[in-house]
């Protein structure tokens, strides 16, 4: 594509001479041919240095390289350059003969079933909707149009999932949430007998797995992103366009609300409350309801404040040990000198 299509497409402003862009790269690698991007302006001096054909940029830096894409939002754009220039996975086309198909379920004529493909009875699937080799999808499920189950994916029994949702390899929707009664005679298994329901563009990454209610169901709200090695325990709610990220537990009927953002391997206890808005940092375990709003880290938990505060002072610990050590010395030789005195 010339520069000047991607402008024109994406709604920028283009400055300097057009070019033909064949793929984006980064700002070390990228070649003349080559669309590249600033996001981070600590890396601003390497504008000086890149090959690129032309850089993505925000307006107060388009004078430092010849050819440029001027953005408001460079990593919102990038996003939606890479899209033009991405190549879709897969190159099947159609229904194979060698997928199963159970009784009574309807598939669009436009979705796109691989071979080795399990579709159960009863289940529905959208237009332009692909389900890659190994899938397997249980019955009485219902999938949204233009939706991607990627290898070895799966649904169980009643699942739902909204439009345009991505189901990433080995992703496990609606196994049997954790529910054992303790008895005398040991640990008795709970049937499971609720469901799992996505809304749109919800995207769930490798590995990852959310369990079916106990009763009624496990949701994720339309826009929601869950990462790769999640685990979403049963009757959990998650609203809409939240993030989280890898190695997350969230144990059962949780309830977050819209727009939380989860880091790396935090740990959610069961049957609490998180409020719109939350930012939970990586590793972060919480015990307690979060009010809407609240930007806590860590473990044990605390106010992102209170943590940056604690993280200058572990470098001076050793040190301010000794000094606590001899102000306790001073202070007991004073005391035992105010004590003679006394007796005298």
């Amino acid at each position: 594509m010339l520069l000047s299509e991607i402008a024109m497409q994406l709604g920028l402003e283009q400055s300097g001479p057009d070019r033909e862009i064949l793929g984006v790269n980064t700002l070390e690698s990228a070649g003349e041919s080559e669309l590249s991007f600033l996001v981070n302006p600590k890396y601003v001096k390497m504008l000086e240095q890149t090959k690129a054909g032309a850089v993505l940029l925000a307006a107060d830096q388009v004078g430092m390289v010849e050819s440029a894409l001027i953005s408001a939002n460079v990593y919102m754009d990038l996003a939606r350059v890479v899209t033009l220039f991405a190549k879709p996975q897969g190159e099947f086309a159609g229904q194979s003969q060698l997928a199963f198909v159970g009784k009574q379920a309807e598939i669009h004529e436009t979705a796109t079933i691989y071979p080795f493909a399990f579709i159960g009875p009863e289940t529905v699937i959208g237009p332009g909707t692909v389900v890659f080799p190994g899938c397997y999808i249980g019955e009485r499920c219902h999938i949204g149009s233009n939706c991607l189950i990627f290898p070895n994916a799966v649904l169980m029994a009643d699942t739902t999932l909204g439009d345009r949702c991505i189901m990433q390899p080995g992703s496990v929707l609606g196994g049997d949430g954790f529910g054992f009664a303790q008895t005398p005679l040991g640990h008795m298994k709970i049937p499971q007998i609720g469901r799992v329901v996505l809304g749109n563009d919800v995207e769930v990454g490798a590995n990852s797995s959310i369990d079916r209610a106990a009763l009624d169901k496990t949701s994720i709200g339309s826009g929601s992103k869950i990462d790769s090695l999640v685990q979403v325990g049963h009757n959990v709610r998650i609203g809409e366009h939240c993030l989280v990220v890898a190695g997350t537990g969230i144990g059962g009927s949780t309830k977050i609300g819209d727009g939380v953002i989860i880091g790396g391997q935090a740990g959610i206890k069961d049957n609490i409350e998180i409020g719109d808005g939350c930012m939970i940092g990586a590793r972060g375990g919480i015990n307690n309801n979060l009010p809407a709003g609240s930007k806590v880290t860590y473990n044990p938990m605390m106010e992102v404040g209170t943590f940056l505060r604690v993280g200058a002072a572990l470098p001076r610990l050793p040190e301010l040990l000794k000094r606590v050590r001899r102000l306790e010395k001073e202070l007991e030789r004073l005391q035992e000198a105010d004590s003679g005195d006394s007796n005298g």
